[in-house]
């Protein structure tokens, strides 16, 4: 069995800086696409950044690019974001996901749905 933990959340300013690590443990084969996703109240959960397990390619939401950075560690299925400028929309519960496909089209990567283990996430609130 594979579980993910989340790490790093917490209360930031806006304009702020935060650093979410995600670890792996359990018995994984092979390099897994990794991703964050996240889920403000009464909202949907929806897509962060990945990186994908074959070729570390990394994705992006529109809104998070060039604010937030994804890395990883292909061999121990880790993956970090690093999240800065936050915004106070940026607040939510922030999940890791590691999906069992090394790529896939940017709308594959995109979907939860296509995920199979997820964490129990972390919480991130930015104060005005």
């Amino acid at each position: 069995q594979v579980h993910l933990v989340e790490s790093g959340g917490g209360l930031v300013q806006a304009g702020g800086s935060l650093r979410l690590s995600c670890a792996t443990s359990g018995r994984t084969r092979f390099p897994y696409t990794m991703a964050w996703f996240r889920q403000a109240p009464g909202m949907e959960r929806t897509f962060v950044a990945a990186i994908s397990g074959a070729g570390s390619t990394a994705y992006y939401e529109d809104a998070m690019e060039g604010r937030f950075t994804i890395s990883g560690d292909n061999a121990r299925n880790t993956a970090d974001l690093q999240m800065n400028s936050l915004k106070p929309e940026d607040t939510a519960v922030y999940f890791c996901a590691a999906g069992k496909f090394g790529a896939g089209s940017r709308m594959y990567i995109m979907q939860p749905k296509n995920y199979d283990y997820w964490g129990q996430g972390t919480q991130v609130t930015v104060s005005s």
